[in-house]
């Protein structure tokens, strides 16, 4: 049992296979750390990379990630973060009027395959919420995300609710979507954009020289 059979397992989207093989490489006493290193998110990697060469579109990257779950979620109580994975927190949500969390999904994977705390917020998140949320929570990143050009602006607006109480320079603010774009980006004083999900996971990596 080792643990490429796992990331293929993950790439072949096939769910039962991956808690098949996690639980035979935990019985054998393969370390969880390994499992998830270069199993479980060596396999989501791979859809990462897959998915932005359009070798795999949306749809398989959704099923991945639930492949990639069940794995997760059965090691998950066992591995010990390392210190910059306990200390990087990010926030993320899809703004206010705006059901579309399709993208936001597939980037939450990514970020927690890659050992990142996420805090997902879920999708038509008021304004006031995502605020609390960042002075309660304190995150290194906040991951804002709209499909709609009539909600989009919604980003703006956090990004002055979070200068107006002081939290805007404590907190790198990533937006992506459809509509939104770099000079969208730019103007309303985001830290970054992605341009897809894996551009997302790229920017954040990049941020805190990952």
């Amino acid at each position: 049992m080792d643990s490429e059979e796992i990331k293929n397992a993950v790439i072949a989207m096939d769910d039962s296979r991956v808690e098949r093989l996690v639980r035979a490489a935990l019985e054998s006493k393969l370390d969880p750390g390994e499992i998830l290193e270069q199993g479980l998110i060596a396999g989501m990697k791979e859809v990462g990379r897959l998915f932005e060469c359009k070798e795999y579109y949306v749809p398989e990257v959704l099923l991945a990630s639930e492949s990639f779950y069940v794995g997760f979620n059965m090691i998950n109580p066992m591995i010990k973060k390392s210190p910059k994975q306990m200390k990087t927190k990010v926030v993320m949500g899809v703004v206010e009027g705006d059901i579309h969390d399709i993208g936001k999904n597939i980037v939450k994977v990514m970020l927690e395959a890659s050992g990142y705390q996420v805090i997902d917020l879920g999708r038509d998140v008021p304004v006031s919420k995502f605020v609390e949320c960042v002075k309660q929570e304190e995150p290194a990143f906040l991951a804002l995300s709209s499909l709609m050009t009539t909600t989009m602006n919604h980003m703006e607006t956090i990004i002055s609710e979070l200068q107006r109480i002081e939290m805007r320079d404590r907190v790198k603010v990533v937006v992506g979507g459809a509509p939104v774009n770099q000079d969208f980006a730019r103007r309303i004083g985001a830290d970054a954009y992605g341009q897809d999900a894996a551009a997302a996971v790229n920017v954040i990596e990049k941020l805190i020289g990952g």
